[in-house]
């Protein structure tokens, strides 16, 4: 009878367990917080897109633009540097060898502003002992000679009667010779004026008061900031003869093709292009830059910006599509400079919409 009872109890506690759980499996109750949580911030989907809810596609500054496809002219990346117009500026050299004086207005500095003809310091010539002994005893013994024939010829002024006016414009042209000697003599153991050759800007000053330089030295450049040139190298005619418009690389300045030489130098060919707009981009003579040039071949593509291009795990070219409210793919392409800021895109459909901004952190979830 005990027995029965006890079985009766234990089945009585089975069947009240098995109605509680009403045959549902509580087994994944603990992880679907978990699971709630991991969707609200970004991350990386099975598939290789990428999901990233609204709110942090705002505070990651994500921003798109709908793909269109174009035609636009093929671009070319030259490599160049800065260089001078030689129309708009110019250096001061040595002729001479010597020591430097300041000018007037003191010896002038990088970034100071000249005027043509303005005396930027002068050159003292170097010249041993003996050489300055030689040009003073040789001054002194025309002076003392321009002294004698000043006399002479004051003597044959006054017995104009008796001598011939042929002896005293002979004595006269004599006496003027003599002054100029001594003159062009003076001259040449003086100091030597560096004078501005153009108005600007002193881009280099390479000088200190007492320093000794050598002639044909380069002491000052002078450059108008407002009309710097670019300097570009290219390794083929074709290319050259094919050149239109370009653009400084980084940036959208907007440059003029001057030209492009027909000779070879170092085995390139030199091209040079003027800013269109002065003072778009502050530059400095001898800035290494790259020149974004178009040709007159043309491709087919679709135009975004540079920012737009990333790098995926394979070093490949990618951008990301949007392609859901919160979930975004890579499309791998291939692109090709169109400006200093923006590119063409082919490979991709047009039509859809590409991150302009912030891929870079996309491609940064995991």
């Amino acid at each position: 009878m005990k027995m029965n009872k006890l079985l009766a109890c234990l089945l009585a506690l089975w069947l009240g367990q098995a109605i509680a759980h009403g045959d549902e499996d509580h087994s994944g109750d603990a992880a679907k917080p978990s699971a709630a949580m991991a969707s609200d911030k970004p991350q990386r989907l099975p598939d290789g897109s990428v999901f990233v809810p609204k709110d942090a596609q705002r505070r990651l500054a994500i921003r798109t633009v709908l793909g269109a496809e174009k035609t636009v002219p093929r671009t070319v990346e030259l490599n160049g540097h800065v260089v001078m117009d030689p129309n708009a500026g110019g250096r001061v050299q040595a002729i001479q060898s010597g020591r430097i004086e300041p000018g007037p207005k003191g010896l002038p500095v990088a970034g100071m502003k000249v005027g043509k003809g303005q005396v930027l310091a002068y050159v003292l010539p170097a010249v041993s002992s003996v050489e300055r002994a030689n040009q003073q005893a040789e001054l002194a013994e025309l002076r003392v000679k321009a002294r004698l024939a000043e006399r002479q010829l004051k003597r044959l002024r006054e017995l104009a009667g008796t001598v011939s006016k042929k002896e005293v414009e002979a004595q006269g042209a004599e006496l003027a010779a003599l002054r100029q000697r001594a003159a062009a003599l003076t001259h040449a153991t003086g100091r030597e004026a560096l004078v501005a050759p153009v108005s600007g800007v002193i881009a280099a000053a390479r000088v200190v008061n007492g320093q000794v330089v050598e002639a044909r030295d380069v002491l000052f450049e002078i450059v108008d900031p407002a009309r710097l040139m670019i300097e570009a190298l290219a390794y083929d005619s074709k290319l050259v003869a094919g050149l239109a418009d370009a653009s400084l690389a980084g940036s959208q300045t907007p440059l003029a093709f001057v030209g492009g030489a027909s000779a070879f130098r170092d085995g390139a060919l030199p091209v040079l292009f003027r800013l269109k707009r002065a003072g778009d981009t502050p530059l400095a003579l001898g800035q290494a830059v790259k020149v974004i040039a178009q040709t007159r071949d043309t491709v087919k593509g679709v135009p975004l910006p540079a920012a737009s291009v990333v790098k995926n795990s394979a070093n490949e070219s990618i951008v990301w599509v949007h392609e859901r409210a919160e979930v975004f793919r890579a499309v791998p392409v291939q692109v090709t400079p169109l400006d200093g800021a923006n590119v063409v895109a082919t490979g991709l459909k047009p039509g859809v919409r590409v991150v302009s901004a912030g891929a870079t952190l996309i491609n940064q979830i995991r």
